[in-house]
């Protein structure tokens, strides 16, 4: 048995399928929900501001319309797909200022400096929903601040790697992109492709991608600062732009989100066209293989609070929400991949918390962050009790004969993780 990281990984939609090189475009999900419980008290006028990624735009309004029964649809615009509630011009513009999307960096910096910004306008955000956690930069920014913020994974998402069609590789191993953004491989001919030159484009820092790419793919290891090219520079200030110097550049390879490629882009600007999506060691990002954690690039997408939030306040009231089933079936709705699979996991209790961590190595399960004298119980992922103890101290070590996916509760902790 190998040793696992830690994972509470749970999915039910999302894919992208490759047909012929192509995009498969897959609607999002539009289907009445069953046993529905929103949040007693909210209304439009005590709606909580919330602010966004680009990328998770479309969930913040979809949570909005299912919390305050407002319709709500798709549309297509020349720079991609994006969620608006229906009627909108008939929304109150006290509504409509709840909604901000200041992207990755910028959402998490609002986070940060909350009480320096109250009262610059009239809605500043208490809760955010983004793709990745804070970065170095913004971590230092809120021990200087003196805040600590609370993230927590609600939704999966991926890194994708997409190159232009015209490129033979189909396939690439993640040491393979590792040595590529390294300036190890530099030319296709190296992976299977033409005798080509390799063109990697990045993102500006503390972009939610170029983070991703950071942690993910690259363990944290620095890239080195690429030679000029098309631009001044090889980074591109947008993710909107990684697909048109895809189109512009056939050795060109780049990073996207998953969602934001298949929901918010999708056949914009012809990119059924011009457009592939990478294998990695062998596997597509598809429903599935982000569900399973088979796809090497899964990772999570966080609703983040203030450690100071007001817990009797609207917006904690909806940050514990998103983690309920009722919450969890409006992000399965956007297309995202929702955190739990309330289905799967039967009856187990699941309030997600950080504190709790585990991981298994050579038949011993490693489970940090227990309370003394707090049950310990382990379930099957289709929510059979396999163990039943107390914890003695706040790290345990357990023996383990088993295979698949397991939960690990206390208290109102739980984890998932994997045994091989």
């Amino acid at each position: 048995m190998k040793r696992i990281e830690l994972l509470i990984f749970s999915a039910l939609i999302l894919g992208t399928l490759l047909n012929g090189g192509c995009l498969s475009i897959k609607e999002p999900i539009d289907e009445p929900q069953e046993n529905f419980q929103g949040i007693n008290g909210l209304n439009a006028d005590n709606y909580p501001c919330v602010d966004a990624a680009t990328g998770t735009e479309p969930l913040n309004y979809i949570i909005a319309a299912k919390l305050l029964g407002l319709e709500y649809e798709w549309i297509r615009s020349e720079s991609g797909y994006y969620v608006r509630f229906e009627n909108w011009e008939e929304i109150p513009q006290s509504l409509q200022r709840k909604f901000h999307c200041s992207q990755t960096h910028g959402a998490i910096s609002n986070l940060i400096y909350y009480h320096e910004l109250i009262g610059v306008s009239d809605n500043t955000p208490e809760l955010i929903i983004v793709g990745r956690k804070m970065s170095a930069d913004e971590n230092d920014d809120a021990e200087n601040q003196g805040v600590t913020l609370i993230e927590t994974p609600i939704a999966l998402d991926a890194l994708d790697f997409i190159v232009n069609s015209q490129n033979a590789v189909n396939s690439l191993t993640v040491e393979q992109i590792q040595n590529i953004y390294l300036g190890n491989i530099t030319n296709w001919q190296e992976v299977g492709g033409a005798d080509e030159e390799i063109i990697p484009f990045i993102r500006n820092a503390n972009s939610g991608s170029q983070e991703m790419m950071k942690e993910y793919v690259m363990n944290n290891v620095d890239m080195p600062d690429w030679d000029v090219s098309y631009a001044d520079e090889l980074k591109i200030s947008s993710m909107s732009r990684v697909y048109e110097e895809l189109r512009q550049h056939p050795n060109a390879i780049c990073f996207t989100p998953h969602y934001y490629k298949e929901f918010i882009i999708r056949d914009t600007w012809g990119t059924t066209d011009f457009l592939k999506t990478l294998a990695v060691n062998g596997v597509m990002s598809d429903e599935n293989s982000i569900k399973e954690l088979t796809y090497p690039f899964s990772r999570p997408v966080y609703v983040s609070i203030r450690e100071d939030l007001d817990k009797n306040s609207q917006a904690y009231q909806l940050y514990e929400w998103l983690q309920t089933k009722s919450g969890q079936d409006a992000i399965a709705e956007s297309g995202i991949v929702p955190y739990y699979d309330f289905e799967e996991m039967g009856n187990i209790p699941i309030h997600s918390n950080e504190t709790l961590k585990a991981h298994a190595s050579n038949g011993v399960l490693y489970i940090s962050g227990l309370q003394s004298g707090k049950p310990v119980n382990i379930y099957s992922i289709t929510g059979q009790l396999v163990y039943a103890g107390v914890a003695k101290a706040e790290y345990e070590q357990i023996s383990v004969n088993l295979t698949g996916i397991y939960i690990i509760v206390s208290e109102n902790q739980s984890v998932k993780v994997v045994l091989n």
